[in-house]
């Protein structure tokens, strides 16, 4: 994509909202392209669209399309909470490769934020793989806290960094 391709793009308005069982096909072909290792399968992204204890939100934009418009899932975050917990779980960030630096992760990050407060959680913790730069660029600026790591995390031995974040009221 072209910088102008970039900068035009970057003002496409984004939506963050809920997934629906509509989106598992894009939500599938999203993990397909945004991670080589570690992929949700189907079914799990099914679940964690109709858990009660999951949230599953997906960035969309609206292009044009012949005849109109049509809706594009360019990222989706998955958060993990426990009825007896005030901290949730990032699970998963995933932004569509064409669409990096274009400000949805953080776009991600704040509105799976938003969402661990209005279920009550009080922190968010993550792990994030240690060569993943621009990950871990994005929760530092995102005022994380490195809490540790997690040897042979991923399924190709790379290790985990974990991330807290205290989320105070807005």
């Amino acid at each position: 994509m072209s910088t102008r391709s970039k900068r035009v793009a970057a003002r496409l308005p984004v939506e963050i909202r809920p997934a629906r069982l509509a989106d598992l096909d894009a939500l599938v072909a999203l993990e397909h392209t945004a991670f080589t290792t570690d992929r949700a399968e189907r079914r799990a992204i099914r679940h964690a669209i109709r858990s009660i204890s999951m949230t599953l939100l997906v960035a969309t934009v609206r292009e044009p399309v012949e005849g109109g418009e049509a809706e594009i899932l360019v990222g989706a975050a998955t958060m993990e909470r426990r009825r007896t917990s005030r901290v949730a779980r990032l699970s998963s960030l995933a932004v569509a490769p064409a669409r990096a630096g274009l400000g949805l992760g953080r776009q991600l990050l704040q509105a799976a934020e938003l969402d661990a407060r209005a279920h009550g959680c009080q922190r968010l913790r993550l792990e994030v793989r240690a060569d993943n730069g621009s990950g871990i660029r994005l929760y530092e600026r995102g005022s994380y806290a490195r809490t540790g790591t997690k040897p042979d995390y991923y399924e190709d031995g790379m290790e985990a960094w974990c991330y807290e974040k205290v989320l105070t009221e807005r």
